[in-house]
């Protein structure tokens, strides 16, 4: 072998990969909060913990992906709101504990890096992160030829937040008679884009295309909680809070209630968005389905006193969300685990 090889021979491009870190540092900047030290580019990020505000804090850490949406959107060609999706996935979950998001961090994975479409990915995350009032304080992007497909690539986010020990909310103090307020969603977020794909593929066969306006619907971000779920543990006595994602609201909801409780729902109690209805149909998907793979038009789910309801739902319709008291917590007999924890009414009417 007389060749000199380098490492853009083998693939990697380390050129393109100081472009990415130059386009991506005055994003990174905008976000910063107070308590970011240090810059973008070292070994690890710094963050100083907001110990004036917290007697006996606990750190919330959480971590997720976008799973099979990339594919959908790198078709479409549709790289923008992933980033969002990507904050959204992991401060949700955070949130749901009472904690504050304090600061993200990414990881982007490719075959080879184009470096227009990592800044609108990250772009993205700058956004979702000012969302959610968190730093976006690091990441690593990494070079994989012959791991990805060209054009392929992936994403994971990790998110920290911060709690006072004694204001975590887990769920333990729900009660049977205490009622359950759904937030309503942006359409179906972040889960279920494997059947999704597949109804699409399934098309493709027969020369059809999944309609225009059923595709912007199925590629807008995930709603960020953030803000919402903070202004309302911070008036009320928020029993408990669920991020309604994959298994929808039979499989989260019952993470948060105590073993001898269960949900019981009314599903006419909110609207879905027309994707929910395209996906039913045109998939042939059963109700009872959809309500297992996707949100279904409930992103997000607090149980409170009766004597809470109106006042949650007034603070929460302030704040630009779409709430509704869409059920109540019920008696469960511990002896019959078996038996449906969320008990999902008239899903005929899907």
């Amino acid at each position: 072998m007389t060749q000199n090889l380098t490492y853009r021979d083998s693939g990697v491009d380390i050129d393109a990969g100081n472009a990415l870190v130059e386009n991506i540092k005055p994003l990174a900047a905008a976000t910063q909060g107070k308590g970011a030290l240090g810059t973008l580019g070292g070994f690890g990020a710094l963050f100083e913990l907001p110990l004036d505000r917290y007697r006996n804090p606990l750190l919330v850490s959480g971590t997720d992906g976008v799973g099979t949406k990339l594919r959908f959107a790198i078709e479409h060609d549709e790289l923008d709101g992933l980033g969002i999706d990507l904050v959204a996935m992991c401060v949700n979950d955070i949130a749901v504990t009472g904690a504050e998001v304090l600061f993200f961090l990414d990881y982007y994975a490719t075959s080879s890096l184009d470096v227009d479409s990592a800044t609108r990915v990250i772009r993205g995350i700058a956004e979702g992160c000012k969302l959610a009032d968190c730093s976006l304080s690091g990441g690593e992007t990494a070079e994989m030829p012959g791991l990805y497909k060209p054009g392929d690539f992936d994403l994971a986010g990790f998110a920290v937040g911060i709690v006072e020990k004694d204001a975590v909310i887990d769920g333990s103090a729900i009660r049977a008679g205490d009622a359950i307020v759904g937030l309503a969603s942006d359409g179906v977020h972040s889960n279920g884009f494997s059947l999704i794909n597949r109804i699409r593929d399934d098309l493709a066969i027969e020369n059809k295309r999944v309609p225009e306006d059923i595709t912007k619907g199925l590629l807008k971000p995930t709603r960020i909680y953030t803000r919402s779920v903070l202004a309302a543990t911070a008036s009320l006595d928020i029993k408990g809070i669920a991020h309604i994602t994959g298994g929808g609201l039979p499989e989260n909801v019952p993470r948060i209630l105590p073993a001898h409780l269960a949900a019981s729902i009314d599903t006419t109690q909110w609207q879905r968005s027309p994707e929910f209805q395209w996906i039913q149909t045109t998939g042939n998907v059963s109700p009872a389905e959809m309500y297992r793979v996707f949100n279904c038009g409930i992103g997000m789910v607090m149980v409170v006193d009766q004597q809470d309801v109106n006042a949650l739902l007034t603070l929460l319709n302030e704040r630009d969300e779409t709430a509704r008291h869409i059920g109540d917590i019920v008696a469960h007999p511990e002896n019959e685990a078996d038996t449906a924890r969320v008990v999902l009414h008239h899903l005929d009417a899907f």
